[in-house]
């Protein structure tokens, strides 16, 4: 599928600009060797994909930002032949790679996303409120300024487990009426205003909030869940598959899916038998969190979990996204 597997094995295109996490507990997961090919479906600024080049696997790399794939351009064009960028959603990965080793994702904002203020993803700094990890579609604004209070306090209490959810969701549904909210520091200060702030309390009133938007507006758990079935599909007999999560919806959906894939899913003893599907994947090693050095290192690390698993020889089966036992939110315009 891709050429250059007898090239130079050593990392190439200059230094990352980040390294990121449980980067040596996936690389032992993956166990990359020369010649296979690796589907880093969270590309980012590149940290796994350059360390999977480095143990002399090709790598299929997949951002849905435009502007991760333009800043690895020069990685790609170093790589002889070995890396092959593709702009588009992870959700589909098996569009873009079929029959590899291993299938890497980590889910969550990239610190080069959070770190530009223009993007809208943070309120460290003020920018506009956008949040779009694909540069398109319904942004966090709209989000914020057409949808009824009670589609938003359902968006921050699921997806934000925030506790003021309803208290939130009407604060704003008032103010909007009298001027819209466009930027990020004035969301942010209109729920700390409204909430109040805990002096003992190191997490702002209006991160929960943020995030549950960020999730929303780019249907995070859905591309996942998505995701998850796409590895399926594209790895062979004995590929491996890799996800670090951040969040505990976010691992929730990875611990259910490899539960369902591997035939170890919990069921009732007071209903019938259910028809047993052949495993198409089996459990590899446990849940593997940051070390202590890495969390002082790099805070973002703390509540990082890996999960893995190993594809079997099953046809892959039907997505049934049942099985991750999401509630239904308010409808967003997909940009698939």
């Amino acid at each position: 599928m891709m050429a250059g597997h007898g090239e130079d094995h050593s990392a190439v295109g200059g230094p990352a600009r980040h390294i990121p996490v449980l980067l040596q507990e996936v690389i032992a997961a993956l166990e990359p060797k020369q010649g296979e090919v690796i589907v880093d479906g969270t590309f980012g600024a590149g940290g796994y994909t350059r360390a999977l080049l480095a143990a002399g696997a090709s790598v299929v790399a997949v951002d849905r930002d435009p502007d991760a794939i333009a800043a690895g351009r020069e990685l790609e064009a170093a790589s002889g032949g070995r890396l092959l960028l593709v702009h588009g959603p992870f959700s589909r990965l098996d569009d873009y790679a079929q029959d590899v080793d291993g299938v890497v994702l980590d889910i969550g904002v990239s610190s080069m996303q959070l770190d530009q203020a223009e993007r809208g993803f943070s309120f460290r700094a003020d920018g506009p409120l956008d949040m779009r990890m694909a540069q398109k579609g319904p942004s966090a604004a709209d989000i914020v300024n057409r949808f009824k209070a009670g589609d938003l306090a359902r968006i921050f209490g699921f997806l934000g487990e925030e506790r003021h959810a309803g208290r939130i969701a009407r604060m704003i549904e008032k103010r909007r009426a009298v001027r819209g909210f466009e930027r990020t520091r004035d969301l942010a200060e209109a729920i700390a205003d409204h909430v109040g702030r805990n002096p003992k309390d190191k997490i702002h009133p209006a991160t929960r909030v943020f995030q549950a938007l960020r999730i929303f507006v780019n249907d995070e758990l859905g591309e996942l869940a998505r995701a998850l079935f796409a590895a399926e599909r594209a790895l062979k007999p004995g590929g491996r598959l890799v996800v670090v999560t951040f969040h505990s919806l976010e691992d929730r959906i990875v611990k259910r899916f490899i539960a369902d894939r591997s035939g170890s899913a919990a069921g009732s003893r007071y209903l019938p038998e259910a028809q047993v599907n052949p495993a198409t994947f089996g459990k590899a090693g446990g849940v593997v969190a940051a070390s202590d050095a890495e969390i002082e290192a790099n805070p973002r690390a703390r509540s990082a979990k890996l999960r893995a698993a190993i594809r079997t020889e099953a046809p892959a089966r039907a997505a049934d996204f049942s099985i991750f036992g999401l509630p239904k939110l308010p409808e967003i315009q997909s940009e698939r």
